[in-house]
C-alpha cells in the first residue's frame, strides 16, 4: 500500500510583483521623507532658538548677580557676556572698510558688502546687511554663533544675535536660523520685532515672506517665540 504524501505548495512573488512594490514604496518615501526632514530641521531650529535666548538671558542675569547692576547699552556688550559663556573660538572683530580683507567667522568686507555672503533675508530673495553683525563674533560649545553689534555712539542699540545651528549650516536665513535680539535701557534682554525695539513693525516689512526689505526676518524673533505655528510655516 503505498501512502499519499501531501505537499503544499507555496507561491512567492513574481519579480514583475517585486519590482511594482518597490515603485511604489519608492514613490511613497520621495513623497514623504522630505516633509519628515523638513519638520525634524524645524524642530532644531525651534529648539535652538530657545536654547539661544536662554543662554543669552542667563549670561546678562549672571552679570547682574555679580556685579549688581544691569548690562546697559553703553557697555561692551560682548565683554559683558563672554565670561558668562562656553565659547570655543573667539572669531574678534569682522568689519574692514575698503579693499581690506576682515577678520571674524563672517567677515564683513567689500567682497560681502558688494557681492553677498553666507546670510539672506527671511523669504531668501536678498543678501542682509551684515552692518548689525560684525562687532565681535563668537562660537560656542554647541556650535552656536552669537554675533555683537556695539555701535560707537551710546544712543544706538546694542543687538545680540545667534545663529542658532552656527554659520557653516544652512538656511542661514534671518528669521530662520538667525535671530535678533535688542539689549533694552534696563537691561533686559528684547526679541526683535517686539514691541519697542528697532525692528518693530505693524505691517511686517521685518518679517514678512513677500517684503524686499534687506532686514527682512531681523523682526522675526518675537514671532518665533510666541506664534505656535511659526516653524511650521517657514519659506523655503
Amino acid at each position: 500500500m503505498y501512502m499519499k504524501l501531501k505537499i503544499n505548495q507555496k507561491t512567492g512573488f513574481t519579480l514583475a510583483e517585486v519590482l511594482i512594490t518597490l515603485s511604489i514604496i519608492g514613490i511613497v518615501a520621495s513623497l514623504t521623507l522630505p516633509g519628515l526632514i523638513q519638520n525634524h530641521r524645524n524642530k532644531e531650529l525651534k529648539t535652538g532658538l530657545n536654547r539661544g535666548y536662554s543662554l543669552i538671558t542667563q549670561a546678562l542675569d549672571m552679570y547682574y548677580a555679580e556685579h549688581g547692576e544691569r548690562a546697559k547699552n553703553g557697555d561692551k556688550i560682548n565683554n559683558t557676556i563672554k565670561p558668562y559663556l562656553k565659547i570655543i573660538k573667539d572669531c574678534g572683530y569682522a568689519y574692514a572698510a575698503g579693499d581690506e580683507s576682515a577678520d571674524g567667522c563672517i567677515p564683513n568686507d567689500s567682497n560681502a558688502r558688494e557681492n553677498g555672503t553666507v546670510y539672506k533675508t527671511f523669504n531668501g530673495k536678498d543678501f542682509i546687511n551684515l552692518n548689525y553683525f560684525d562687532d565681535a563674533q563668537f562660537i560656542l560649545n554647541d556650535g552656536m554663533t552669537v554675533l555683537i553689534e556695539r555701535p560707537s555712539t551710546t544712543e544706538l542699540n546694542r543687538y545680540i544675535s545667534v545663529d542658532v545651528n552656527g554659520y557653516k549650516k544652512r538656511p542661514n536665513r534671518l528669521g530662520q536660523d538667525l535671530f535678533m535680539f535688542q539689549l533694552a535701557d534696563n537691561g533686559k534682554l528684547l526679541p526683535m520685532g517686539s514691541p519697542n525695539t528697532d525692528y518693530y513693525s505693524t505691517d511686517d516689512s521685518y518679517c514678512s515672506m513677500t517684503s524686499t526689505n534687506k532686514m527682512n526676518g531681523a523682526g522675526c524673533t518675537y514671532k518665533a517665540l510666541t506664534e505656535k505655528n511659526y516653524f511650521n510655516n517657514l519659506p523655503k
